[in-house]
């Protein structure tokens, strides 16, 4: 079996971070959304890793390089542009020839593993296995109809009246027979080649198309919100260490790790909480569920959960909450007066002003 890795996505809902930094590359808990999907495919014992990228490919190749770091082959696929999930698979033929092949979304974090999900796949290899969760707001998902039995009856991508409320989990597994189903695709009413409508092909085909509900942790990471989310979740897992340099006038309380080569002065670090690599933290508070990256600065500041990316600096500023911040930013106060703000704002931003 091989696995496909969709990574070519341009992120749309993460800008302005992604007008220069690939989404899937964005850390939680100070590593990229990217290698735990990597990770969870390498411990199903699966080797070949077909990787679908698009323009932030030279990024993600120097980020993953040949895949041994993971204990995979990676071999790079070029998207030319992202037109749909079912496009991926079709780019990827080649590649895949007639092996069973998992196909994972990049930016996708689920909680568990797909170990169990891989084993069952190789003991009954249905055409398709999907995987579900229940979501309060299905408009926003591929949708599945089961029958009174659980069989997979219907798939809808983003219905404005869902027939029910399981969402597809960005997982699925494939035999050979679905490339029979994307060669049939025509665009969708987004311009796209869905997955949802080569799934449902199978199923019109006669052939079986298998599910199975989680009861554990998904999040599509493509908003700030769900990044923020998966974060603090992987941060209530930390083991507390300390490899970098804390000062006797520092505090740590719960869960904290201070990656080597970071520096906390006089500062109060609450986790759970992690310091990245060669990052300083002097007169400043880090609240809990907070991630720095490598070489940051927090100076006479207070932050608490957020995301903070390599080598950016806070220095002299109130509270910073619910916030995911870029890669070399710098953020200050403003003078004092005149009362006013001052902003350098790039296309897409969001921001939040408390006047």
């Amino acid at each position: 079996m091989k696995a496909l890795v969709l990574a070519g996505g341009a992120g749309t809902r993460l800008r302005p971070i992604t007008h220069t930094s690939a989404k899937q590359l964005v850390p939680v808990a100070n590593k990229p959304v990217l290698f735990y999907g990597l990770e969870a495919i390498a411990e199903t014992g699966i080797r070949e890793v077909g990787l679908v990228v698009g323009d932030t490919q030279a990024e993600i190749e120097a980020a993953v390089g040949d895949g041994s770091a993971f204990g995979l082959e990676v071999t790079y696929l070029r998207q030319q542009a992202p037109l749909g999930l079912a496009h991926g698979v079709l780019i990827a033929r080649d590649y895949l020839g007639d092996d069973d092949f998992v196909m994972y979304l990049g930016d996708n974090f689920i909680v568990g593993g797909i170990d169990g999900l891989v084993r069952r796949f190789a003991r009954e290899r249905p055409a398709a296995q999907i995987m579900l969760t229940k979501v309060s707001d299905p408009r926003q998902f591929g949708v599945a109809e089961l029958d009174a039995s659980g069989r997979v009856v219907g798939l809808e991508e983003k219905p404005a009246r869902p027939k029910s409320d399981l969402a597809l989990v960005g997982v699925y597994l494939f035999t050979p027979a679905v490339h029979e189903a994307v060669a049939e695709l025509k665009p969708s009413w987004r311009g796209e080649l869905e997955i949802t409508d080569a799934i449902q092909w199978l199923i019109e085909a006669g052939l079986p198309v298998e599910s199975s509900v989680i009861s554990g942790y998904w999040k599509d990471t493509g908003n700030v919100t769900d990044m923020l989310e998966v974060n603090r979740l992987v941060l209530e897992s930390l083991e507390p260490r300390v490899s970098g340099s804390v000062d006797a006038a520092s505090e740590l309380i719960g869960r904290v790790v201070i990656e080597p080569g970071a520096v906390v002065a006089r500062s109060r670090v609450v986790g759970p909480a992690v310091i990245g690599p060669g990052a300083r933290v002097e007169d400043g508070y880090v609240g809990p569920f907070t991630s720095i990256g490598a070489d940051c600065v927090i100076e006479r500041a207070e932050i608490e959960y957020s995301i903070v990316l390599p080598r950016s600096s806070i220095r002299g500023v109130s509270r910073i909450e619910s916030s995911l911040i870029g890669h070399d930013v710098e953020v200050t106060p403003a003078s004092t007066s005149p009362r006013a703000h001052r902003l350098v704002l790039g296309d897409h931003s969001k921001v939040q002003i408390s006047s």
